[in-house]
C-alpha cells in the first residue's frame, strides 16, 4: 500500500498504539497487550475508518478515536482467534497465547476490548449513539462468524453459500462498519454510509476469500502466518468447499483421505491437497470470485456522491488488498 496518504494514517495509528495508555503493572497481564502492538501490521480497518471519513471531511484527527478503536478491537479478536485455532505464528512472530500463555492471552486480550470501547468514547457526541450501535452490532456478528467458523468442522453439510455468509460475519463486517463509521463520522448521509458499508462488506469478503488462497498458495514470509494451516486443522474454505462441488466420488475420496492421514507430515499433506485442488483449478475459480466481489465493491464506491479524485486513495486501499502475492 504505497500511496502516500494511505502511509500517513498508518504512520498516525502506529504512534498512537505505542503511547497507548496501559498500566505499568501487572506486566503480565500489559506486556502482552503492547507485544501485540509492537508486532505491525498494515492496520487496514483503522485506515479505511479514515479514508471514509476523509471523503468528508478534512478534520482528520476526530476520526482518530474510532480508528484505533477498531484496530484494537481487531487485535482483540485475533488474540482470541489465534488460541482457538491452536494458530503458532502471526505476523511471522509467536502468537500470545504460544510466548505468554493461555490463560494470559485470554486475559490480555479483554483488557484489549475494553480499551476498544474507551477510545470509541472520545468520539464525537453528536454521533457516538449511531457509532456505538453500529459497532456493538458488528461486534456480536464477528463472534457469531467465529462460532460458525467452529460448528463448520464438525459439520459435512456445509456449502459455499454457508461459508461465504460465515466470512461476511467473521471478516468482512469489521471492514463494513470502519467503512460506515468514518462516514458518520465525518457528515455523510445515510444514502452513503450504506454505500460504504457495502463497500467494506464487498471488500472484505475478497479480501477473506484471498486469504483462503494464500493460506495454500501464498510465501510464509509474505504471508506473515504459517501456510497450509486451513489444511492441517481441516477448514471448510472456499477452496475445500468448491472442491467438494465439483470433484468426482474418486478425487473426494483422495482428499478426504489425505485430510485425515496420520502417516504423512503436514507439509507432505499440504502439498498433496495442493496437486488435488490444482487439478480442479480452483485456484483460477476462486480468484473470479475474488474479482466479482472486488468489482462490487467498485460499483458501491462510485455511487458515493462526493467527487471522483477525494475516492483515488480509499480506490488504491482497495486495489492493494488484493494484490498480496500468491
Amino acid at each position: 500500500m504505497d500511496s502516500i496518504e494511505i502511509n500517513e494514517f498508518r504512520k498516525k495509528i502506529e504512534q498512537e498504539l505505542a503511547i497507548l495508555e496501559l498500566n505499568s503493572s501487572p506486566e503480565k497481564l500489559y506486556d502482552p497487550i503492547r507485544y501485540v502492538f509492537s508486532n505491525g501490521g498494515k492496520r487496514i480497518r483503522a485506515v479505511l475508518l479514515m479514508l471514509s471519513y476523509k471523503l468528508f471531511s478534512e478534520e482528520i484527527e476526530k476520526a482518530l478515536p474510532a480508528a484505533l478503536a477498531i484496530e484494537i478491537f481487531h487485535n482483540f479478536t485475533l488474540v482470541h482467534d489465534d488460541i482457538m485455532d491452536s494458530a503458532p505464528l502471526r505476523r511471522n512472530k509467536e502468537t500470545i497465547h504460544k510466548k505468554f500463555g493461555q490463560n494470559t492471552a485470554i486475559l490480555s486480550g479483554d483488557v484489549m476490548m475494553v480499551k476498544a470501547y474507551q477510545k470509541l468514547g472520545e468520539c464525537d457526541k453528536e454521533v457516538l449513539g449511531k457509532v456505538l450501535k453500529d459497532f456493538n452490532d458488528a461486534a456480536i456478528k464477528v463472534c457469531e462468524g467465529q462460532q460458525f467458523d467452529m460448528d463448520f468442522e464438525n459439520n459435512d453439510h456445509i456449502t459455499i453459500d454457508d461459508y461465504l455468509k460465515m466470512i461476511e460475519l467473521k471478516t468482512a463486517i469489521l471492514l463494513a462498519v470502519s467503512a460506515k463509521i468514518g462516514g458518520l463520522l465525518g457528515g455523510a448521509n445515510t444514502g452513503d454510509t450504506v454505500l460504504l458499508y457495502e463497500f467494506g462488506r464487498n471488500i472484505g469478503i475478497a479480501f477473506q476469500l484471498q486469504d483462503d488462497l494464500l493460506d495454500l498458495y501464498g510465501d510464509q514470509g509474505k504471508f506473515g502466518k504459517k501456510t497450509g494451516g486451513d489444511v492441517t486443522s481441516k477448514k471448510k474454505t472456499y477452496l475445500y468447499l468448491s472442491f467438494m462441488e465439483d470433484a468426482g466420488p474418486e478425487m473426494t475420496r483422495q482428499l478426504k483421505s489425505v485430510i485425515s492421514s496420520d502417516n504423512i507430515t503436514n507439509e507432505e499433506k499440504v502439498l498433496q491437497v495442493r496437486d488435488l485442488y490444482s487439478a480442479l483449478n480452483l485456484k483460477s475459480k476462486t480468484m473470479d470470485k475474488i474479482r466479482f466481489y472486488h468489482n462490487a465493491a467498485m460499483k458501491n464506491l462510485e455511487r458515493i456522491g462526493v467527487a471522483k479524485d477525494r475516492k483515488t486513495a480509499i480506490m488504491h486501499l482497495a486495489n492493494a488488498l488484493l494484490v498480496r502475492e500468491l
